[in-house]
């Protein structure tokens, strides 16, 4: 997907200042911050424990932080104008066995203010799933679809999305995906997506936040973020050690990943300047440099320009 411009780009849908969550002794989330451009379709990823629900419940009001803020286009998270703003749609998707669909969608309409009826009933009967069908027999895709015509059903501008697809087999997730996106795009709706579906995210998001070990590693536009990093590849024989212990050649840029067997050598870098000698170069892809993170703590969290909050410090992707 391409970043959203104009009026809805100039503007920040969600930012977040030294936001963390303690549990015990024990902080699932730390020191997050970042900010949201409106109109934007953001994937957050992390392994399991990272605080990526957390992080989401705190957003949307259902959880208080431990320390620092999260603020919904400038109101402060869980507060009744920000509330009235954010949709959150858990990954258990709360909805009643027993209700049908019609029921569900009344129901939403008498909790929600700004309840649209046309919207939500539309985005049901695009998926073919009867209004007269009770919830609990639904399959796991009309479901799904129907719990997200209940979150676009109150007209939100932040969608929260808790590992909504992740229990849809991949037809229905990619149809379900297109009609989301389609809703989005036509409504100018913000969108905060945790998913374990790292190969799909380059169709679904044109922005990213990554957590890890409790702490942001990385935010900003999905192309930013590829255009600052380097895929390396040599043949192991021909890479000698240099002095501090890497690769030869390395030296001089940020080594994010590094992988070697008897035949070739790779790496994931953020280069500090040209990149020659053996070394293979090409760009890799958003999942190459997600699963580079993911699997290899430490390096210096990465921050772009649309995703900078001032004041704060950390490494800004140019």
């Amino acid at each position: 997907m391409s970043g959203s411009t104009g009026g809805a780009a100039a503007r920040t849908a969600l930012e977040v200042r030294g936001l963390g969550r303690q549990y015990g002794r024990r902080w699932v989330l730390r020191d997050a911050t970042f900010r949201l451009p409106a109109g934007r379709v953001c994937g957050l990823v992390g392994p399991n424990g990272a605080g990526k629900t957390t992080m989401l419940e705190i957003v949307a009001g259902l959880r208080e932080a431990s320390a620092g803020e999260a603020r919904v286009f400038g109101e402060p998270a869980g507060g009744a104008q920000a509330r009235q703003r954010v949709a959150f749609l858990p990954q258990e998707k709360p909805l009643f066995a027993r209700f049908t669909v019609a029921e569900t969608l009344r129901l939403g309409r008498e909790l929600n203010p700004r309840w649209d009826q046309e919207l939500a009933e539309g985005f049901v009967r695009a998926g073919s799933v009867p209004l007269d069908a009770k919830v609990g027999r639904l399959s796991g895709g009309q479901r799904t679809r129907v719990a997200l015509a209940v979150a676009l059903g109150k007209r939100p501008d932040l969608v929260l999305l808790d590992e909504p697809l992740a229990d849809l087999d991949p037809l229905v997730r990619r149809q379900t995906v297109a009609a989301l996106l389609g809703e989005v795009a036509e409504r100018g709706i913000t969108v905060l997506l945790s998913s374990h579906l790292v190969a799909e995210l380059d169709t679904m998001c044109d922005y990213l936040l990554l957590v890890a070990e409790g702490g942001l590693q990385l935010a900003g536009d999905v192309d930013e973020i590829i255009s600052v990093h380097r895929s390396l590849s040599a043949p192991t024989d021909r890479v000698p050690t240099g002095p501090d212990g890497l690769p030869a050649g390395l030296e001089h840029h940020t080594v994010v990943e590094i992988h070697g067997d008897q035949r070739y050598t790779t790496a994931l870098v953020r280069p500090g300047g040209p990149v020659g000698g053996v070394w293979e170069d090409s760009a890799p892809t958003l999942e190459e440099v997600v699963l580079a993170y993911l699997q290899q703590n430490g390096s210096a969290p990465l921050i772009s320009p649309n995703s900078y909050v001032p004041g704060v410090g950390s490494e800004v992707a140019k």
